[in-house]
């Protein structure tokens, strides 16, 4: 089964489209808080959870511990909720394979996140993957995408058109690995209209500001996810992580047509 097959199955048997983002905040605890921390949050949001985002950047900064922490949440993950590595990797030939390797191979997640502004051949590593997923940087979150990603090319093609056609490549050149964006909400209004209907992985809900209407009005049919970090793990409330878990999905849920959901 294809990862976009996969992940449509998993976002109409919830009704839900929230992907939970896990990102432990190494200075409360370190490692072993971050663990038991991130189990609770596993546990308690699944049955909400269209995919679970773990940011390699968190785990990272606590050291090894932080390494090995991901490595045994990803092992006891929930079968049926697919994993997307937020990792944002970036090289070129051997170097991209081991990455490839590593994330695809050894740790057997579902789906990564790549920067594509290496070009083509820097994608080609993930792209032989049967089952799996990559989402390229297209339109990120930050107020900096617009210094290179909208910017309008002479032929008056913002760049990150360069980028979908990337995806639209893999496609028609039949590769394994299925290929979808990642498109920041607070920057998508202006850009959904030219972004193909492929899976897309959508940050920016929540403590970034982002405004579910912009989705809302592209009517989009392709197994896109949410994304939710700091709104379901530091929310600063009395609700459990499954009842913010819940409310986040009701709320991207109520947001899309009522045919985007089969």
């Amino acid at each position: 089964m294809r990862y976009s097959e996969r992940l449509q199955q998993r976002i109409t048997r919830t009704g839900s489209r929230l992907c939970v983002g896990l990102d432990p905040r190494p200075g409360e605890g370190g490692a072993a808080a971050a663990r038991e921390f991130l189990r609770r949050v596993i546990d308690e949001s699944a049955p909400y959870a269209a995919a679970f985002k773990p940011n390699m950047a968190y785990f990272e900064a606590m050291g090894i511990e932080g390494i090995r922490v991901l490595e045994e949440l990803l092992g006891t993950m929930p079968a049926d909720v697919p994993v997307i590595l937020d990792a944002k990797r970036s090289d070129i030939g051997e170097t991209q394979k081991y990455y490839a390797q590593g994330y695809f191979g050894g740790w057997n997640v579902d789906a990564v996140t790549l920067n594509p502004f290496l070009g083509y051949d820097s994608l080609e590593p993930f792209l032989g993957w049967e089952g799996k997923g990559v989402y390229l940087l297209a339109v990120t979150s930050n107020p900096g995408s617009a210094d290179f990603q909208r910017q309008v090319l002479a032929d008056g093609r913002p760049v990150f058109e360069l980028v979908t056609a990337l995806g639209g490549r893999a496609a028609a050149e039949g590769r394994a690995t299925d290929v979808g964006f990642v498109v920041g909400l607070t920057n998508a209004a202006d850009v959904l209209g030219r972004i193909p209907d492929l899976p897309l992985l959508v940050p920016g809900l929540g403590a970034q500001g982002g405004d579910l209407a912009a989705l809302a009005a592209a009517s989009r049919t392709a197994p896109d996810v949410i994304n939710v970090s700091r709104g379901i793990l530091y929310a600063g409330d009395d609700l459990g992580f499954g009842e913010r878990a819940r409310l986040w999905a009701e709320k991207i849920a109520a947001a899309y047509p009522s045919n985007a959901i089969p």
